[in-house]
């Protein structure tokens, strides 16, 4: 690590199934976000904590098949159900902190589908940069369109 922080912000947009209300469960219930956001199934989770209220928190620590140990806390700044939700998280590895991001989802009706409108402001405090974290991003709201499409067909 050379001591600078290396900054960056970064837009991702994405097309999903069903009105802002549902798209909103998908971030604000447990279970719901754990279907697109536990990325890692060969990562042991240690500690797991789900605090979604405005001024609540976030807390997720796993134990990496190599033994390194990961944490990502987040903190809730503003929570309007189906239209934004306003949060800043850190990813620390084996007590290092690695990033700091403020990050906005915003929900917005698009026909019958929902405009989700992701946001990232991160300070990267390890030399690395904004790639492999959009990348994974990306991956994830991946995740997050294919398991909403799933509820919205499955049987009620």
């Amino acid at each position: 690590m050379n001591g600078k922080a290396g900054h960056a912000t970064f837009v991702i947009e994405r097309a999903l199934p069903g009105r802002p209300a549902h798209a909103f469960r998908f971030w604000s219930e447990p279970a719901l976000k754990r279907l697109w956001n536990s990325c890692h199934p060969e990562w042991e989770t240690l500690e797991s904590r789900f605090d979604f209220r405005k001024a609540g928190s976030e807390a997720t620590r796993w134990r990496m098949p190599e033994g390194g140990i990961l944490e990502v806390r987040a903190h809730y700044f503003e929570i309007e159900p189906a239209v934004r939700i306003v949060y800043a998280y850190e990813m620390v590895r084996d007590g290092r902190c690695l990033s700091v991001s403020l990050a906005t989802a915003e929900f917005a009706p698009e026909g019958a589908a929902t405009r989700m409108t992701f946001t990232e402001q991160a300070a990267f405090l390890d030399g690395s940069g904004p790639d492999a974290r959009r990348a994974g991003t990306d991956e994830g709201f991946d995740r997050l369109a294919a398991v909403m499409e799933q509820a919205e067909t499955a049987p009620r």
